[in-house]
């Protein structure tokens, strides 16, 4: 598939992120540092919308249960909390992202 517009620079400030959806896809797009990056939407737990969570450097959290991912590798740095105990999650897709002027564009 081709690189496809999926937010402007302005609407993601560094230390941000957003929540869009490319076809049926969501992706959860963050700036860390000024960079681009761009993961799965959907935790892959429990489905919870990324977007809704919060990022802390490159981490984010999910809402629902708090899984943690590496916004950069898509990697699980921690499972659902449940019960007083972490859980396993996968890690997320990662997407290339590349930005011409003030589009983010994500490939598929």
């Amino acid at each position: 598939m081709d690189f496809v517009k999926a937010a402007n620079t302005t609407d993601i400030p560094v230390g941000g992120m957003k929540g869009a959806k490319i076809g049926s896809v969501d992706i959860l797009i963050a700036n860390v540092g000024g960079k681009y990056y761009a993961i799965a939407g959907l935790c892959t737990h429990r489905k919870g919308k990324l977007a809704e969570g919060r990022l802390d450097g490159s981490v984010v959290t999910c809402p629902r249960h708090g899984s943690t991912f590496d916004i950069i590798t898509g990697k699980s740095v921690g499972g659902p909390k449940m019960l007083g105990f972490r859980g396993k999650t996968s890690d997320e897709p990662v997407f290339e992202v590349k930005v011409e002027g003030t589009d983010i564009l994500v490939k598929i």
